[in-house]
């Protein structure tokens, strides 16, 4: 399957999506740079080889957006937070989910570590999850309570399973979400979009990587 979208393309069809959801995209929302926190959603190896039986092209395609908006952050000084996606190698929590998927990222592989090029710092929080939601039987409730934070900013992949999921978790907590057209990736443009709408119809304010940074770096 061709890629819908690529590196040298990720802007000008960031701009495409927004354009298209313009009519949804309604609550608009201005970023509280020291209420904000960015949250980089199972940008691991295990999804980005193209090898891999739940390989996603739009991952590798949101990349360098991601890294924009890692810098910004830690520039600022603003939590980042990480999710990786993985299952115990006996697989006595994969549930559904292992009969459901080709193939399950193992905690401690090499496969489930996050991509070199965004690798988390040492202090860093690293969230493991079993399930779509990153607040689904996780700590991430309490450590953005304790962090203080209402603005959360989504990167990450895909688009229209882990992203999504957790940006609905996170409205249903109130939490103000900034979910980024130009930093999450899915298999498809048909359901990268489709979450786009959906979010934005009920869920979320989509942004562009442009549009956070310069709110992060104007505080």
């Amino acid at each position: 399957m061709q890629a819908y979208v690529e590196k040298n393309t990720i802007q000008s069809k960031g701009k495409e999506w927004l354009e298209k959801i313009s009519a949804f995209n309604t609550h608009e929302m201005l970023l509280n740079c020291d209420k904000s926190a960015l949250m980089v959603i199972d940008m691991q190896k295990f999804f980005l080889d193209p090898d891999s039986p739940t390989f996603t092209c739009g991952g590798l395609a949101v990349l360098p957006n991601v890294k924009r908006l890692l810098d910004t952050f830690r520039q600022a000084k603003r939590p980042v937070i990480y999710t990786k996606h993985v299952h115990h190698p006996n697989l006595s929590d994969a549930g559904i989910m292992g009969w459901w998927w080709e193939g399950m990222c193992l905690e401690g592989s090499p496969e489930s570590e996050i991509h070199d090029e965004i690798a988390p710092l040492p202090d860093e929080k690293v969230i493991l999850k079993h399930r779509y939601s990153s607040f689904y039987n996780t700590d991430l409730e309490t450590v953005l309570r304790c962090l203080k934070v209402e603005d959360l900013v989504i990167a990450g992949i895909m688009t229209n399973m882990c992203c999504e999921s957790t940006a609905r978790d996170a409205y249903y907590r109130d939490y103000r979400v900034f979910f980024t057209a130009d930093a999450t990736g899915s298999i498809c443009e048909e359901m990268h979009l489709a979450s786009l709408l959906n979010l934005s119809f009920g869920f979320a304010y989509i942004a562009g990587v442009e549009e956070i940074v310069k709110r992060i770096s104007c505080g």
